[in-house]
């Protein structure tokens, strides 16, 4: 499948600090079962290219609101039986997390979705997470997480698997390879203790920072800071896109958005919100109505593959971009709708994932 990507961010409440105000559930209901099953629900009936799932190791920086949330791989594996098409990308990181366990629970998140896992890596190393972890200048390397997880997915041959019951085994050995990882800080024989991926490999997508050191599918840009028009978010998108692109990896931009609402405009939604607390971001913006919107994304269509939306309140703007955007801008542009049966790679246009032991066997 081709067309112009379009993903969601689904963490909390919404991409502004205060969105707990606005949001039509009590504030603890956001760790509910419920809320992540309605919104992710929302956003494939939307026609949502891949929903992602923000995480860290630290609570989430909200003083007056709620400073928990639940594990971004347990939200998406819950996610998955519950749908059929959208592709379920995690945040997971890579610098003091378990490559051999991060490799695993990515694997079955892919099996239990029949496909539709991803996985944004990130690379978080700031002083709190180090003296949560105890590992104060000791971070594992993101490129060697990446590669660890890539060749554990590889570990299992397709066909490794044999369910023979008259010789009473489960698996054929000769199909399953020790990986013999050996990096800086830590050495990883394998093989997995899953089976191979249905994909064979999830998607990775990471910062564009990390493009250099880790191998990558796609990669997240974000083009600019605050209120930018379309003229000036295309072109600085392009200029940051174009060298990502010659790579080739797919290029997805990372954009806040507010909407217009039920007689509301955006700016007033996003001025009541930050005389609570003031919305920050390294994102650009997009605030205003929906036709505004189709124009700015029908513009970045030309110079990226893909625009992840970061909703300034879900239970409001979700449910506007599934109504007043995703139509009309379906329209404008050859969008990736996922459809039941495909798997993410088929939806962002990924060739197979060849598994590099049995092409060696």
């Amino acid at each position: 499948m081709s067309g112009f990507i379009l993903g969601v961010e689904l963490d909390g409440d919404g991409a502004h600090p205060a969105a707990w105000r606005a949001s039509a559930h009590a504030p603890a209901d956001v760790l509910s079962a419920r809320v992540v099953a309605e919104r992710v629900q929302t956003a494939e009936r939307a026609g949502f290219a891949f929903a992602s799932f923000a995480d860290s190791a630290l609570a989430p920086e909200a003083p007056e609101g709620v400073r928990a949330r639940l594990d971004a791989v347990q939200r998406a594996a819950f996610a998955a039986p519950l749908t059929s098409a959208i592709g379920l990308v995690p945040e997971v990181g890579t610098v003091y997390t378990e490559p051999f366990h991060v490799a695993t629970q990515l694997a079955s998140l892919d099996i239990v979705s029949r496909g539709r896992g991803g996985w944004v890596a990130t690379a978080t190393d700031d002083e709190g997470t180090a003296a949560l972890y105890g590992r104060q200048g000791q971070p594992g390397k993101p490129g060697d997480a990446v590669e660890v997880a890539r060749r554990l997915w590889d570990s299992w041959e397709d066909d490794a698997v044999i369910r023979d019951a008259a010789t009473g085994r489960y698996l054929d050995r000769e199909r399953v390879h020790h990986i013999r990882f050996a990096g800086e800080d830590y050495a990883i024989t394998g093989p997995s203790i899953v089976p191979r991926p249905s994909q064979g490999a999830l998607p990775v997508f990471g910062a564009s920072e990390l493009a250099g050191t880790a191998e990558l599918d796609v990669a997240l840009v974000d083009a600019s800071a605050g209120t930018v028009d379309v003229r000036e978010l295309t072109e600085l998108a392009a200029q940051t896109a174009r060298p990502l692109r010659e790579a080739g990896l797919l290029v997805v931009l990372d954009l806040d958005v507010a909407l217009d609402a039920a007689g509301v405009t955006a700016a007033d939604r996003i001025h009541a919100l930050d005389q609570h607390t003031p919305w920050h971001s390294n994102r650009g913006r997009y605030a205003g109505d929906a036709a505004g919107l189709i124009e700015l994304l029908a513009a970045l269509a030309s110079v990226v593959d893909g625009v992840r939306l970061h909703p300034a309140v879900l239970d409001t703007d979700l449910a506007e971009l599934g109504f007043a955007v995703a139509p009309a801008l379906r329209r404008r542009v050859p969008l990736a709708v996922p459809r039941p049966g495909d798997t993410l790679r088929d939806t962002l246009g990924l060739p197979a994932a060849v598994n590099r032991y049995q092409e060696s066997a």
